[in-house]
């Protein structure tokens, strides 16, 4: 009994994942000026307020970059292509002003326990005392942002696509060795 209560624990964690802050994809201009505070506020903020987070910027001026913008746009119900369009999670925003700086961070926190809270709120004092100190020690979390590509994307999915159909064809091959080996034996075994 213990057993399967284990077992039903450890399969609640892999079907519904542990909580932890929510990644954050921003759909933006370069031209665009609040977009420019928008950036500056995840870059220099939320990834250092929130060690989980990642942050994936996505600039709309590239054409390859425009159907999963669309795509977005149709998701969070907007009318109009303004940027920058944010997707915390499964909330969306569209604009940016400071005075949305904690709705944004609810938004990041929706799914996190109070201990990830508040270390992320200790975080926050941490930053707000000695930003550059900070932001200095803990250098690796710039990591947590990257600029998606759709046509980098599309190679790298094309390439990986190549490389497990040769793995599967390659596995194939010796499931039917490996059949026909113990097809053979077995034959010879009533001989």
């Amino acid at each position: 009994m213990k057993k399967l209560s284990i077992l039903s624990a450890l399969t609640g964690l892999v079907f519904c994942g542990a909580a932890s802050a929510a990644d954050i994809t921003m759909y933006y201009s370069p031209t665009c000026p609040h977009c420019h505070h928008a950036r500056e506020f995840f870059v220099n903020k939320i990834v250092y307020e929130y060690p989980d987070v990642r942050v994936v910027q996505v600039n709309v001026m590239d054409q390859t970059n425009l159907p999963m913008f669309q795509k977005v746009l149709e998701k969070c119900n907007y009318d109009s292509g303004g940027v920058p369009v944010i997707v915390v999670g499964d909330k969306c925003f569209q604009g940016y002003a400071e005075f949305m700086d904690q709705e944004l961070r609810d938004a990041v926190e929706m799914d996190m326990s109070d201990g990830d809270k508040k270390q992320a709120a200790e975080n926050k004092k941490a930053l707000e005392a000695d930003p550059d100190g900070y932001r200095a020690k803990h250098s690796d979390r710039q990591q947590a942002i990257s600029e998606y590509n759709a046509a980098a994307a599309a190679e790298s999915e094309k390439k990986n696509n190549n490389g497990s159909s040769i793995y599967f064809y390659a596995l194939l091959i010796v499931l039917v060795a490996a059949l026909g080996f113990v097809l053979i034996r077995k034959d010879k075994k009533k001989k």
